[in-house]
């Protein structure tokens, strides 16, 4: 790496320290233009990352925030380490306490229509002139958009999973907590017991106002003990033919030693951003305890092992950005990372 281009990134940071993040941009944007494809490096993305996400903090414009977002990444791709990533979930964390999203598809960037919305509210104008044409002639409108073969089936009960989960970012203070949504799709074919228990689970409010009580950076975060919040409680919703672990023909003596049947070999593998159901080192004592791997983490030892049961579909940045706040004894989060509620669709 050239030294002149190690002195820009020393100027740049210390530019946004200074409170010159433009400055800094102005730097790097020069250390570019000198160095070419020395510069294409993850310090260089992440410096510039840094002073966007300084500039979005001051300006709170939604376009700034997704800037630094989108080089925060390519830093990440480029190969920054765990330190970067902690510093894009914390934007992230703003953003959504801000209601800025990342989505490409936007109607309004910053109050002013963008080419979606333009369209858009050229839709939504034809659409009111078709609207009054049938209303004056008496039509019902429902004949328009209806089909000839409409039998629409509905959405199969417990497809989906939206977790409703508040925490605080690593690095910050109870005043800083975050409430952020994470939504599951739920694998009723390839594991039906795990989904019905926990589908019942959610719909008895059993996980509501509920913890994650254990949580390993570059690992996962597990929750569902609703009983004891420590991780020595909770148990199935049901009876379902096992009582701790052992097959039964009648039901339980208790329903704390509800348990069920392991579904592990059922094709799902523990890739990032996946549910997976808790239990001890025997075979089938899955209760209500499970678990949701972040994007930085593959842990393959489990395949087989544990049941896989659903997959996070939106926001599991949030589950990465839970994955790395701070802990104490027995990988137990220092504030709280509480699982306000369950909602199946």
């Amino acid at each position: 790496t050239p030294q002149a281009l190690k002195d820009a990134w020393d100027e740049a940071r210390s530019q946004t320290e200074r409170g010159d993040p433009e400055g800094a941009l102005k730097t790097m944007r020069s250390a570019w233009d000198t160095h070419g494809k020395d510069a294409d490096d993850h310090r260089t993305w992440t410096i510039v990352a840094d002073a966007e996400a300084k500039i979005a903090g001051e300006s709170t414009r939604p376009k700034d925030y997704r800037k630094s977002i989108k080089h925060y990444e390519k830093a990440l791709d480029k190969g920054a380490g765990k330190d970067v990533r902690r510093q894009m979930n914390k934007v992230r964390a703003d953003m959504d306490e801000r209601g800025i999203g990342m989505g490409s598809f936007r109607l309004y960037d910053d109050g002013s229509p963008t080419v979606y919305g333009v369209f858009a509210l050229f839709a939504v104008g034809m659409l009111l002139l078709v609207s009054l044409r049938y209303v004056d002639g008496g039509l019902d409108l429902s004949d328009i958009f209806a089909s000839d073969d409409d039998d629409s089936t509905p959405i199969s009960v417990g497809s989906t999973a939206q977790l409703s989960i508040s925490y605080v970012p690593a690095g910050m203070s109870e005043s800083d907590r975050v409430t952020v949504a994470v939504m599951i799709d739920l694998y009723s074919e390839d594991a039906p017991v795990h989904v019905d228990n926990f589908v019942k689970l959610a719909q008895n409010g059993d996980y509501d106002n509920t913890i994650f009580h254990r949580i390993i950076d570059n690992f996962m975060i597990q929750g569902g003990d609703f009983t004891n919040m420590d991780g020595t409680g909770g148990h199935a919703a049901e009876f379902y033919g096992y009582c701790n672990g052992q097959p039964s023909a009648s039901a339980c003596s208790s329903e704390d030693a509800y348990t069920i049947p392991d579904e592990a070999n059922n094709g799902r593998v523990h890739d990032p951003c996946t549910l997976s159901m808790a239990k001890t080192s025997s075979p089938n004592t899955g209760g209500s305890q499970f678990f949701v791997i972040p994007e930085d983490s593959n842990p393959t030892h489990l395949d087989g092992v544990h049941t896989v049961f659903g997959t996070v579909t939106s926001g599991c940045s949030f589950v990465t950005a839970i994955s790395s706040v701070d802990t104490g004894s027995n990988d137990r989060p220092v504030y709280d990372v509480r699982l306000e509620s369950v909602t199946i669709s």
